[in-house]
């Protein structure tokens, strides 16, 4: 499982999502809770970028239509959205984010 530098650690602002892409797959990095997280970028509800949305409660919700996603799962919280997005797995080392997107969970 390769993981590939993704971002710098402080390139991240707390419950601000970063959205950066791996080898062509749309991907929203969120430093929340003390944790790291990386989820697929795009809305399984509508075709919109997650990153644009707001972050609370190791949820990431969608700015069009509401629809929130849990940071650790990738499952939506709520309608409209009902299947869940990609999540990835994330290492630290130094100020460097590193994602594996060959593993989805």
């Amino acid at each position: 499982m390769p993981f590939v530098r993704a971002c710098g650690l402080s390139e991240l602002e707390e419950d601000t999502p970063k959205r950066v892409d791996i080898d062509g797959t749309p991907i929203s990095i969120v430093h929340t809770e003390g944790e790291v997280f990386a989820i697929h970028d795009i809305c399984s509800h509508a075709n919109v970028s997650l990153s644009e949305g707001e972050v609370e409660d190791c949820q990431i919700e969608c700015w069009l239509h509401g629809s929130a996603f849990d940071l650790r799962t990738g499952k939506p919280s709520g309608l409209p959205a009902t299947r869940p997005v990609p999540v990835y797995p994330v290492k630290i080392e130094g100020d460097d984010v590193l994602v594996s997107v060959t593993q989805e969970s």
